[in-house]
């Protein structure tokens, strides 16, 4: 599973907030909503943040091992 718990410390951390993405950055407020659930976002919108935030990858997401995982293939 993508976990985007670094997202929230890595915003917490910079100038910006959920407000300044919204309204100066132009992130849907369906996007933050969606980074909340750990829900999918796309790379563009994972590249825009690391833009915004000046950060990395590592910085906004993360794998944790789930059995909720799909396999995409079979042993």
């Amino acid at each position: 599973m993508i976990d985007y718990s670094p997202f929230w410390i890595t915003l917490q951390n910079s100038k910006e907030s959920t407000y300044t993405l919204i309204k100066k950055y132009h992130i849907s407020s369906s996007t933050i909503n969606r980074l909340r659930k750990n829900k999918p976002v796309n790379t563009v919108t994972l590249n825009e943040l690391c833009y915004i935030l000046n950060c990395n990858i590592q910085d906004i997401a993360q794998y944790v091992p789930s059995k909720e995982d799909q396999m995409l293939f079979r042993k």
